[in-house]
C-alpha cells in the first residue's frame, strides 16, 4: 500500500536536503553542523508525535475534526517510520565501523 504524499511537503523536504553531504565548508562556520541538523530533526519529530497524540486525545473526547485527526496521526506514523529507518541505518553504520580492521 502506497501512501499519498503531499507534493508541497515533498518539495520542502527536498529543499532542506539540498546541500547535505557537500563536504566541509572552507570559509568559516556560517551554517548548521551535522549535530545541529540531527538535533533539529529529533525535536521536529517529537513535536509531530505530540501533535498526533493531542489530535487523538481530542478525537476521543469528540472535540476534533476527523480530517485534522487523520492528518496528524498519518504524519506521526510517517515520522515514526522515518525515525526507525534512520535509527536502523545508524546502527548498521556503527556496526560496519566496528568491524573495520585496526
Amino acid at each position: 500500500m502506497v501512501d499519498k504524499i503531499d507534493p508541497s511537503i515533498a518539495a520542502g523536504l527536498y529543499k532542506n536536503a539540498q546541500g547535505v553531504g557537500q563536504g566541509p565548508r572552507v570559509s568559516g562556520n556560517d551554517g548548521p553542523n551535522f549535530g545541529d541538523m540531527i538535533k533539529k530533526a529529533a525535536s521536529d519529530s517529537i513535536e509531530t508525535m505530540r501533535a498526533g497524540e493531542k489530535a487523538s486525545a481530542e478525537a476521543v473526547m469528540g472535540s476534533a475534526n476527523l480530517t485534522d485527526v487523520v492528518e496528524a496521526v498519518t504524519s506521526a506514523e510517517l515520522t515514526l517510520q522515518t525515525v526507525v529507518a534512520v535509527r536502523d541505518r545508524m546502527l548498521n553504520a556503527y556496526q560496519e565501523i566496528m568491524r573495520l580492521p585496526i
